[in-house]
């Protein structure tokens, strides 16, 4: 991958690990790809990384999902729970696909990089 390309994942991985909605597989894929940048184990660690990264990317209707559901609840309290509900709802008529919380944003932004990370 150029310089320019590994220059934006690497920056957009550090906003992922510091994304307090970053899961913590997430945070080790990506630090276990940060390590390997440069190293032999660098194209194996891409492929593992992203696979990761779609993973755990949330769609804008399993955002919705989730805060309706008891889990959405427990996570959120019920009354976040109506109010992600309600701004997944927001953002998906807007056109949205992804969740836009920090953690789902910098991993759009890294997947949208995907092919140029693989070649």
């Amino acid at each position: 991958m150029n310089k320019e390309v590994l220059d934006y994942v690497v920056e957009k991985t550090h906003g992922l690990m510091n994304a307090a909605s970053c899961c913590k597989e997430a945070k080790e894929a990506a630090q276990r790809w940060l390590d390997a940048v440069g190293t032999d184990r660098e194209a194996e660690e891409t492929k593992k990384y992203i696979a990761e990264l779609e993973a755990d990317i949330v769609t804008v209707d399993g955002l919705i999902q989730v805060a309706e559901s008891e889990m959405g609840v427990k996570i959120f309290g019920a009354e976040k729970a109506k109010e992600v509900a309600a701004h997944g709802r927001e953002i998906k008529a807007a056109g949205a696909v992804y969740c836009d919380c920090p953690a789902c944003q910098a991993v759009e932004a890294i997947l949208k990089k995907k092919d140029e990370m693989l070649s």
